[in-house]
């Protein structure tokens, strides 16, 4: 199965895209004035980016990512990510990596999942998730071609509405993150939007990519367009004289205003997402709001 790179749609995205738009749409300083005692939750972070470390020393890279400062982590499911280097971590049971986690100082109720193992193998994802200990379950892409419809979006949207009915009976949160793609337009319409139209509420929250700051669209804005429709966010930040992403607090991205939001929106639980080289920083910046 085909895996999305988040990495290949934060710096493709960059690339003759949203300059002129953050020119025109973004304050020139968005983090004066954060207050203390922001956030009111455990700071997290996503594997994506260290699953080659992950997958070499899965206890000893969780000890690491705790040591510089995170409480939580959102993992990959180890079979549905297989290809994308996940495959080591299919040896290990639920309970065992449960207990892994735990010893390492950190809790992991989310895992993104992709579309073709929740078609095919939903009852056994849904187990998974209860034994490992998880909340939450997060579509991480429907998987649609380029050249895809709105009618296809909104056709893999009611799908994952009945996934997500069956979730909520066993005790499990469905939720969808997005990309850049979301953000496109499709015969005038947006496709997050006509998204937004078509989930469920009830069952379908949503996890906010902040990345998609670097194409102009904010995430405290669609928390507040949409309150209460949120349940987790991806944490990233960008500098625009640089053109590349930044530790957390280091670029464009209104903190202050982000987490005034976290609530409106109904955000439950935030991960770093970036490059290696970024976590620490943005760790220590987190911790000092």
């Amino acid at each position: 199965m085909k895996k999305l790179s988040r990495r290949e749609f934060l710096g493709k995205s960059a690339l003759g895209m949203g300059t002129a738009v953050l020119a025109s749409q973004l304050p020139l300083d968005l983090n004066a004035g954060v207050s203390s005692g922001s956030i009111k939750m455990p700071i997290g972070f996503q594997v994506w980016t260290v699953k080659d470390l992950l997958v070499k020393d899965f206890p000893g890279t969780l000890k690491m990512m705790a040591d510089l400062g995170y409480q939580s982590l959102e993992m990959c499911s180890p079979p549905g990510y297989e290809s994308s280097g996940f495959g080591p971590l299919m040896k290990l049971k639920p309970k065992e990596m449960k207990k892994i986690i735990r010893d390492a100082g950190l809790k992991c109720i989310s895992s993104h999942y992709g579309m073709s193992e929740l078609r095919e193998h939903l009852d056994e994802r849904l187990t998974f998730a209860l034994e490992s200990g998880q909340t939450q379950m997060i579509l991480s892409s429907f998987g649609l071609p380029g050249k895809a419809t709105l009618d296809d979006w909104l056709k893999a949207a009611d799908e994952l509405n009945k996934m997500g009915v069956k979730a909520k009976n066993a005790g499990i949160q469905m939720g969808f993150h997005n990309h850049h793609m979301e953000f496109q337009q499709i015969d005038g319409k947006l496709i997050y939007d006509a998204l937004m139209n078509q989930f469920d509420p009830e069952y379908i929250k949503m996890q906010f990519q902040v990345a998609v700051i670097n194409i102009g669209y904010k995430a405290s804005a669609y928390f507040t367009k949409y309150p209460g429709r949120f349940i987790s966010a991806h944490l990233a930040d960008w500098s625009a004289e640089k053109k590349t992403e930044v530790p957390v607090g280091q670029g464009i991205v209104g903190w202050k205003e982000f987490f005034a939001a976290l609530k409106t929106g109904g955000v439950k639980n935030i991960f770093v997402e970036m490059g290696q080289d970024t976590f620490k920083e943005s760790a220590a910046y987190l911790k000092n709001i």
